[in-house]
């Protein structure tokens, strides 16, 4: 790492407000934001863990998406809430790198993820027949291990080399959390475009994600559209919009993000992109996935109307209601 870069001890992030009455207000949002995507999210996955009706392959991935939302809006908004909370802007340089690092685990992890639900959704209303066989227990642990492990080495490579760079044009991060084209802004070195470079490449495997995504859409709506009864073709459809949904929310905000012009880039819309794709998705997943799904909506209640003594539970009541207390 660069003298220039050693020699700072933290950056600055971008305030909400520059009165005390509008970070207060920030606090207030986030704090409600927070609490509903730990909420939301914690009921999904401690829902599926302990109703063995939804140990399928589409909750599985559905409590992987949970657990990343969670690891996600955790990264960013914490940090976000105590800074309004003491008036100040700082975060260290070892929290700007984990943060950095975090986000762009998590964040690719997640859109892998969602390329597998699309697949898994493709099969299991295309390929009826081979389900058991294409997405078995061995092959969807292995699926959602490989959605894990290129957000992890996504992280790895861009957090490095980014933080390798020489920083001499301060230390104020236009971002309210450390993100990597807010941190090139502050190189002094054109050793950024190797970075550029990276991010590039990223985006273009995300452009390929995104190819199957839609390939598999058109041939599940295909699919759904032979199917001879009205109420068949509901049931198929509410299993499908709402990832399709999540996927739409996701990916159109962060293309928009990291490939707006440069002549429409202000601070104030890049804050609100950043908000679109890094907490919104968290807080409101589980709302799009609980919705929709009667099975899933009636597992809930169970939980939270204290029907934890049936045998049909895998696990007893004070284990469950610790992991609750955990997770909430």
């Amino acid at each position: 790492m660069s003298n220039s870069s050693s020699s700072i001890s933290q950056f600055l992030l971008l305030a909400f407000g520059d009165t005390r009455e509008l970070q207060l207000l920030h606090f207030c949002l986030f704090l409600g934001i927070y609490l509903a995507a730990l909420l939301g999210n914690g009921l999904i996955i401690i829902t599926i863990a302990c109703d063995h009706r939804l140990h399928t392959p589409m909750y599985f991935f559905l409590l992987n998406l949970s657990l990343l939302d969670l690891g996600c809006i955790s990264t960013t908004v914490p940090k976000s809430l105590a800074n309004s909370l003491w008036d100040t802007r700082a975060i260290s340089y070892t929290g700007c790198v984990a943060q950095n690092f975090f986000l762009y685990f998590l964040i690719p992890a997640e859109y892998s993820l969602l390329t597998v639900m699309s697949y898994d959704r493709y099969v299991a209303i295309c390929l009826p027949l081979h389900y058991g066989t294409l997405l078995g227990s061995r092959a969807c642990v292995h699926m959602a291990a490989a959605a894990w492990a290129s957000g992890f080495l996504n992280a790895v490579l861009h957090t490095a080399n980014t933080f390798s760079l020489p920083l001499c044009h301060g230390n104020a991060v236009d971002q309210f959390f450390c993100e990597i084209p807010p941190i090139l802004k502050l190189s002094c070195s054109d050793a950024y475009l190797r970075e550029t470079g990276f991010l590039v490449v990223s985006l273009c495997l995300g452009f390929g994600c995104f190819i199957f995504i839609v390939v598999s859409y058109v041939q599940i709506f295909r699919a759904v559209l032979r199917i001879p009864s009205q109420q068949g073709r509901h049931k198929a459809f509410s299993t499908c919009l709402p990832h399709l949904a999540v996927v739409s929310l996701f990916v159109s905000t962060v293309i928009f993000a990291y490939l707006k012009p440069p002549s429409i880039s202000s601070l104030f819309l890049d804050l609100v992109l950043a908000f679109l794709y890094s907490v919104f998705p968290p807080a409101v997943n589980p709302l799009i996935y609980s919705m929709r799904n009667q099975e899933l909506k009636d597992a809930m209640w169970k939980l939270m109307t204290g029907c934890l003594s049936s045998n049909k539970l895998l696990i007893s009541k004070p284990v469950l209601l610790t992991l609750l207390l955990l997770a909430i």
